[in-house]
């Protein structure tokens, strides 16, 4: 990975309350930004998701042409040929954003923060680029979660999984709404399966008419899942 030409993206963080031991980097979806989530969350929730000791950082990715709306600029992590499971990747793009975020991870190690005390996690495509980061550059991370999210059928990520010889890998936390008109449940349950396969620890939990949104009882799981993966 070039680090060198690591572009600096905008960050918006919810401080800890006590000392700094862990953080946490939560990716939004495609078109939104770090604010956007943030208070997506803090709409769904009642209240930010803060903690005593983790620091949770909401980065925004810079604006590009993106294939699927016609080459329009978005804010994306990454650009996709089209929105399916079954096109080749665009890993051009996905390894120049890892390069840009593993820049927030240095920060966070400068910071005294370990990267087994970090968890990279997202929302839909914000939850692809996840498991790029966990599984192919970060595998000594926590854990990463991923919501409403998928991988292509052939994702360099299984891949990367498992001819791994780090061990144990990052626990893999999965929602997904049942009711998904943009990303299918199927692509998801599929993403999960094939990781589980490869050789990830992996929990998927499915909400019924729940469509390609957030809603509290997965923040309430994923908030428990954090905790238990980072305690104080």
């Amino acid at each position: 990975m070039n680090m060198a030409a690591a572009v600096t993206l905008q960050r918006n963080v919810v401080s800890q309350t006590g000392k700094h031991t862990a953080s946490v980097i939560f990716l939004h979806g495609s078109g939104d930004t770090g604010p956007g989530l943030l208070r997506w969350v803090c709409d769904v929730f009642g209240q930010n998701l803060a903690f005593e000791n983790i620091r949770m950082i909401y980065p925004t990715a810079s604006a590009r042409p993106y294939t699927p709306m016609k080459g329009a600029q978005s804010h994306v992590w990454f650009d996709r040929h089209k929105i399916s499971q079954d096109c080749p990747e665009h890993l051009e793009s996905i390894d120049s954003m890892c390069s840009n975020l593993s820049a927030i991870v240095q920060d966070e190690i400068r910071a005294g923060i370990p990267k087994h005390r970090m968890i990279i996690g997202g929302f839909s495509m914000g939850g692809a680029m996840a498991l790029h980061m966990a599984c192919r550059y970060h595998q000594d991370v926590a854990g990463v979660f991923a919501l409403s999210s998928f991988l292509n059928k052939d994702s360099v990520v299984y891949q990367a999984v498992e001819s791994s010889a780090q061990r144990p890998l990052p626990e893999l936390f999965q929602c997904h709404g049942a009711a998904d008109e943009l990303v299918f449940h199927s692509w998801g349950e599929e993403t999960n399966a094939l990781l589980k396969k490869a050789g990830l620890n992996t929990y998927f939990h499915s909400f019924p008419d729940l469509n390609h949104q957030l809603c509290r009882q997965e923040l309430e799981l994923l908030r428990s899942w954090i905790l238990k993966k980072l305690p104080l």
